[in-house]
């Protein structure tokens, strides 16, 4: 996690426990209609970073539950960096 310090578009697979994650919010999507986020923390040896949940994602995992995030890629909001799994990635549950 040490390294996903700033914005970037690729990422090599990311391994991590979740540690915990916010109560989910319905928000209004730019392409109109509405879904599910929530904001969970994933952490490993070197640190931890936020990452965002979308809709079906926040049922897939549960605080302590170990994850592979593929073709990630890390944005910032409000000056603080995230997690995002994004459309052409991939959230796996190693361990529930």
């Amino acid at each position: 996690m040490d390294q996903l310090n700033k914005p970037q578009n690729r990422l090599e697979p990311i391994e991590g426990v979740i540690d915990n994650i916010g109560e989910p919010r319905t928000v209004n999507l730019r392409t109109g209609g509405q879904a599910q986020v929530a904001d969970a923390v994933l952490k490993d040896d070197t640190g931890q970073i936020k990452l965002t949940l979308w809709d079906a994602q926040i049922k897939m995992v549960k605080p302590g539950s170990r994850v592979k995030i593929e073709n990630g890629y890390i944005s910032s909001f409000r000056g603080e960096n995230s997690l995002n799994v994004g459309k052409y990635g991939k959230l796996s549950v190693i361990e529930f």
